[in-house]
């Protein structure tokens, strides 16, 4: 059923991705409607918004609600968009500042992490690749419709990126070594792991929250320098990214120093701009007194 879903939208998608930008943001206009009208996750998205900004009204929380509606259907009509995006279009649509960071490191034979998350349209990111020299590689975590996933692959590999499941990561950074080509890892960190995995927890957001170790340790595996990829939304559709180096030496810090630092970072864009960040999902679905016995 899946299949025959996707071989029915797939042209579709392919159809609206030439369509003019100002045109689409019309049909995200609609789509805005639409989902206002169904409520998309309305419980879920106030809870979240509740728990993270306590002090806030309703009225203000219901009011992030809809701008949040606004900017994941723009979001939405944007990713399709990047099936026939030009080198010259995305290079409009998201800007970068200090990537000179990255060549600067790979001049000197080291790799680079950057750590980003699912805040602002992280999709046009790995755009980043046109920016500096070294390889630019994506870690994520494969979507269960094997057909859709195809799909996102090839428009994250849009201009260039390589990408990389969650669980053969090593095994690519070893070969990258082995082959002595430069790379740039890029590392979701906003994600929540799952029971089992859960190795640390902090205070994010007002609640107690597991967090994703991985970029630690990968970043200590790598033993080069760490960036933060902090995406800020300048009107629809455009984009910027600061890429903000960690102010620390990852060989010597303390554990846990460099998982604190990026969450501080999102953190801050959060509060500055809550619409931006993805609230459909329950990140806080774990009890608080499984934090409380880690203490």
């Amino acid at each position: 059923m899946t299949k025959i879903l996707y071989y029915l939208w797939h042209p579709l998608l392919w159809l609206i991705s030439y369509i003019p930008f100002w045109v689409l943001y019309r049909i995200s206009d609609l789509l805005y409607l639409l989902i206002r009208l169904i409520g998309y996750r309305r419980k879920v998205i106030l809870s979240n918004l509740e728990k993270a900004f306590p002090e806030k009204s309703l009225h203000w929380r219901k009011k992030i609600l809809r701008k949040f509606y606004r900017h994941l259907c723009d979001t939405f009509i944007e990713i399709i968009k990047l099936q026939h995006m030009s080198e010259k279009e995305i290079k409009r649509r998201i800007t970068f500042s200090n990537t000179h960071i990255i060549d600067e490191a790979s001049d000197r034979g080291e790799d680079v992490v950057a750590i980003l998350a699912h805040y602002g349209n992280w999709e046009y990111c790995p755009s980043i690749n046109l920016h500096f020299k070294p390889l630019s590689c994506s870690v994520y975590r494969p979507l269960k419709n094997k057909e859709f996933d195809k799909y996102m692959l090839n428009l994250r590999s849009r201009f260039g990126s390589d990408n990389v499941t969650m669980k053969n990561t090593l095994r690519h950074v070893l070969q990258f070594k082995k082959s002595n080509t430069r790379f740039v890892l890029g590392l979701i960190s906003d994600q929540s792991p799952a029971r089992k995995e859960i190795q640390y927890w902090t205070t994010f957001l007002n609640q107690p929250t597991p967090i994703i170790t991985g970029p630690e340790k990968m970043a200590r595996i790598m033993k080069g320098p760490v960036v933060y990829i902090k995406l800020s939304k300048l009107r629809r559709g455009y984009y910027h990214v600061d890429v903000v180096p960690y102010p620390g030496d990852v060989n010597t810090s303390g554990e846990h120093d460099l998982t604190e630092w990026h969450v501080r970072l999102l953190e801050e864009s959060i509060r500055n701009r809550p619409e931006l960040w993805l609230w459909s999902h329950k990140r806080w679905k774990y009890q608080s007194s499984f934090y409380e016995t880690k203490q």
